[in-house]
């Protein structure tokens, strides 16, 4: 039994991380977007793009409908990992670089933990939250520190964001035990596509940008792999491992993100992002343990 737990343990981290790197490139990917389309259409269409990829693995795998009471946690997820977050953070990245907003990032774990209390009925140590809130705080005093025009208002973008994909990993977790990962991104997508599909009807914009455009890019990466593919791990790896212990795993995130944001973008790395970086990175560490 104890074999088992332990498995069940460690397939939980290493899905857990395999999402985590592909979301890592996510907010790098979602910034070289913005520079070619609305934030408001690239959110809808690149929901729309992945819930057509969802169609398509729902109807060959020939998966089952959802049940009638699992319809209002698809739709919590839908609000907040399909429509929330992808709009949220799309209008922060056209007031912040990449590198910014992926340490705001930091936060993300906690905001998971809460949600996973509230909604999964999960239980850390006391000890779990003294670190938790003690990365968090160091995120926190980043972000005010960012005396750049619009870093404040990028950053309430940022921590709203935060929030409602919070609920929408905690919600996905618990969902994900009865329906499986991929299943229950590919039916929240599917639930949000009329909604979406209108969205982006009516933002269309006048000009796209030209076909040698990196925002082409930036979209094709947001839409198969932020939306779909990234979740497919990152949902089992919740659901196996606990979404308040696995989702610390987040905070790896702005270390990944960061180098892809210097790689990829040229933003400059301050000292004081990698402080805080190693600082909410550290905090894992003790929460892992006391998860």
């Amino acid at each position: 039994m104890q074999a088992s737990l332990a498995q069940r343990g460690s397939a939980g981290w290493g899905n857990g991380l395999l999402g985590v790197i592909i979301f890592s490139g996510s907010l790098p990917a979602t910034r070289t977007a913005v520079a070619g389309f609305d934030p408001f259409f690239l959110t809808s269409i690149r929901a729309v793009i992945a819930a057509l990829l969802g169609i398509a693995l729902l109807s060959v795998l020939r998966q089952p409908l959802p049940k009638r009471q699992d319809i209002l946690s698809l739709a919590v997820v839908a609000l907040g990992v399909v429509i929330g977050f992808p709009l949220l953070s799309a209008l922060a990245l056209a007031q912040m670089t990449a590198a910014q907003s992926l340490v705001l990032m930091g936060v993300l774990p906690f905001s998971t933990a809460i949600f996973a209390v509230l909604r999964g009925g999960e239980r850390p140590k006391p000890f779990f939250w003294v670190f938790s809130g003690v990365g968090s705080l160091a995120v926190a005093v980043f972000a005010l520190s960012q005396n750049a025009e619009g870093s404040l208002l990028g950053s309430l973008y940022m921590f709203g964001a935060i929030i409602v994909c919070g609920l929408g990993y905690a919600e996905g977790a618990t969902l994900s035990r009865k329906l499986g990962g991929w299943q229950v991104i590919s039916w929240a997508l599917v639930l949000a596509l009329p909604v979406m599909l209108l969205a982006a009807f009516l933002s269309v914009p006048a000009q796209l940008p030209d076909s040698q455009s990196t925002a082409w890019y930036g979209l094709m990466y947001v839409s198969v792999f932020s939306m779909l593919v990234g979740f497919v791990f990152w949902y089992r790896g919740l659901a196996l491992g606990g979404a308040a212990g696995v989702g610390q795993l987040m905070l790896l995130q702005p270390f990944f993100g960061l180098m892809l944001a210097a790689l990829l973008l040229q933003e400059t790395i301050s000292s004081m992002m990698i402080a805080a970086t190693v600082v909410v990175v550290g905090c894992v560490v003790g929460a892992k343990r006391y998860a």
